[in-house]
């Protein structure tokens, strides 16, 4: 990558100043020693992309518990339902193996 290309990426980012205690800047330095990382700034930046990755599926799951804790209660026999699937299953497994 160029000089050029390089400046037009870090422009657009935002800087942040960061305190941690000498034993989280020993670590983050560690991880960049180890090669995974290519310096401290690109740790920070992949911890907080997972953490942002992870508020999102949390969030997801949550929208999808709400879903389901507002719907109706189905009348329909729990183990009859499980009795459906498990066939579905054994059908999907069955054509499988005769293609």
């Amino acid at each position: 990558m160029t000089n050029l290309a390089r400046n037009r990426i870090f422009a657009r980012m935002a800087q942040m100043n960061v305190s941690l205690p000498d034993q989280l800047k020993s670590w983050a330095e560690q991880r960049v020693a180890e090669g995974r990382y290519s310096s401290t700034s690109d740790y920070v930046r992949d911890l907080v992309r997972r953490d942002q990755e992870r508020e999102e599926k949390r969030r997801a799951l949550q929208a999808a518990i709400d879903e389901g804790l507002a719907s109706p209660i189905s009348d329909r026999d729990p183990f009859d339902y499980l009795d459906e699937l498990r066939a579905g299953v054994r059908d999907a497994a069955g054509s499988k193996d005769a293609a």
